[in-house]
């Protein structure tokens, strides 16, 4: 068997394993990164909208080669299409501009390569290699031959479906109500506002919602989440999504591009995502925000720390609990009160009738939200909607 070493070994190639490879190189670690598909970037499993404000504070240079749209704002739509509307900058992670996932994964893995990580296409790891109970690499399938990844500590950024994570026995299990399945349509020929990023609440998603992300002026991603405790058959999302699009005008007209089907975690913070000589990183440490299902930012700032405490442990030769820490505390200190926040927000939000969801967004309409966030909603429609939010207080 072909056995190859390295000081880190990261598994998976989208943007969390990409920046945390990236940030480790840069730190003088010898990395390598796996990716069991044969591209980077591809297929897109995701709505691909991102907020412009975090890119600066982990390195990267936007390329318009990736931005497919830039939105003003995006516009939140009751069941009964009530419309409040609120600019981008104070929009959330999910607004500002769509991007072209192909594109904007490949970038970052060329900024991880330029900064001195190796890159394996069509790599899977198979298993974890221990040796008297220390984690010392992976075993994977490259390009259909077994190989051995010796390293100093491996990293899972494989995403929703992550296996490291189980292998090394953290505890990445989901209930059904912690997991939103997806189905979305790119779609062309359709007469929308391709200023702003469109969620509709209510009964359309049971338990999620239903987004329309622009690509250009005729052409949108047009997807739907359905909190997986609220569906009876797996055919259940294009079935509300197929029924919301007919239902709309401006998207019956429609044509499909392309379809995607996928699932996301929508859960409280995991307890640990390291142990000794091991880490998660991004979806497959599940740092995904619970009310939006949007993680690309939370996964390229956690990809950032992880990659600076893995070169520091490199350095030092520790990369045990003892140092790892030092990554569970910054991207805990960074997200995870408004990650518990939002889990808890999500919990009630998902059991809102449609008149309470419509009395809630009329309210923010008529009142005017300058940020949208769960604190700041519930806030100002706590001061004009108390009984609203009686069962929320907790969380203002």
């Amino acid at each position: 068997m072909k056995r190859v070493e390295h000081d880190v070994v990261v598994v998976g190639a989208g943007p969390a394993g990409s920046m945390t490879a990236k940030w480790a190189a840069l730190g003088g670690a010898d990395v390598l990164m796996i990716e069991k598909r044969q591209e980077i970037g591809s297929p897109v499993r995701c709505g691909e909208g991102i907020s412009k404000q975090w890119l600066e504070e982990v390195g990267i240079t936007v390329d318009p080669k990736w931005v497919a749209r830039e939105v003003r704002g995006a516009k939140i739509v009751s069941p009964s299409g009530h419309t409040f509307l609120v600019d981008e900058k104070n929009a959330g992670n999910e607004v500002g501009w769509v991007v072209d996932r192909v594109f904007f994964d490949k970038a970052l893995a060329r900024d991880a390569a330029r900064a001195g990580a190796d890159i394996l296409l069509k790599t899977s790891a198979t298993s974890l290699i221990k040796e008297d109970g220390k984690i010392v690499g992976v075993r994977a399938q490259s390009y259909g031959e077994p190989v051995e990844i010796r390293a100093k500590c491996v990293v899972g950024a494989d995403g929703y479906e992550s296996q490291i994570g189980r292998w090394a026995g953290i505890d990445t299990s989901l209930t059904t109500a912690d997991i939103d399945t997806c189905y979305q349509y790119r779609l062309t020929n359709i007469d929308y506002d391709p200023d702003y990023c469109e969620f509709t609440l209510g009964s359309a998603a049971p338990g999620g919602y239903v987004w329309v992300f622009p690509k250009d002026e005729d052409t949108a991603n047009v997807g739907i989440g359905v909190q997986l405790s609220k569906v009876k058959s797996p055919g259940d999302p294009k079935m509300y999504l197929d029924r919301f699009i007919a239902k709309n005008p401006g998207l019956k007209k429609g044509k499909p591009l392309e379809a995607v089907a996928g699932a996301v975690s929508i859960c409280a913070p995991l307890d640990s995502v390291c142990v000794d000589n091991l880490m998660l990183v991004g979806d497959s440490a599940r740092m995904i925000d619970p009310i939006t299902g949007g993680g690309i930012s939370i996964s390229c700032v956690a990809g950032k720390f992880a990659g600076k405490v893995l070169a520091k442990g490199v350095m030092a030769g520790d990369l045990s609990m003892n140092v790892l820490q030092e990554y569970e505390k910054a991207w805990r200190d960074r997200y995870e009160n408004k990650l518990w926040r939002n889990w808890m927000a999500k919990e009630k939000l998902t059991t809102l009738s449609d008149e309470v969801l419509d009395q809630l967004v009329h309210t923010m309409t008529m009142v005017g939200v300058e940020k949208l966030s769960v604190q700041s909603l519930l806030a100002v429609v706590k001061a004009h909607h108390p009984d609203l939010v009686k069962e929320f207080e907790d969380l203002i």
